[in-house]
């Protein structure tokens, strides 16, 4: 299981890579592989302003349907749309092509309330 250890974590099972303002978001390798083969997202649109920690979505997989939410508060400016015509490759290269969504953030300090790798590797591994 990959832990990447320049991304910030959430306790929801989201990652975030961080350019300048704008934030990549997708979901942990651990939660893919919790949640089984991935069938389908829905995904917030193009100019959506998101709350941190807000719902922004719902990922299905074969076992079951479960809420994405944002790490990060601010605007959406990019949706992966690859992914949600071909949903599985959040499932083969989660922390690649499998990212969700791009936020231009809003407030830079919202990463501090993020985990680091380690932190969310230790949350992660006890939840198992």
């Amino acid at each position: 299981m990959e832990f990447p250890p320049e991304l910030k974590y959430s306790r929801e099972h989201e990652w975030v890579r961080m350019d300048r303002d704008v934030a990549t978001i997708g979901v942990t390798d651990f939660a893919q592989d919790e949640l089984g083969d991935i069938v389908y997202l829905i995904l917030p649109k193009v100019g959506e302003t998101l709350t941190q920690f807000a719902k922004m979505g719902e990922i299905e997989s074969v076992k079951s349907v479960s809420d994405l939410y944002t790490p990060l508060g601010g605007e959406v400016i990019e949706v992966n749309e690859t992914v949600i015509d071909t949903p599985e490759i959040v499932n083969q290269a989660p922390y690649a092509g499998g990212w969700l969504v791009r936020l231009r953030i809003t407030d830079p300090t919202q990463t501090d309330k993020l985990m680091s790798a380690d932190d969310y590797r230790a949350i992660a591994v006890s939840s198992h």
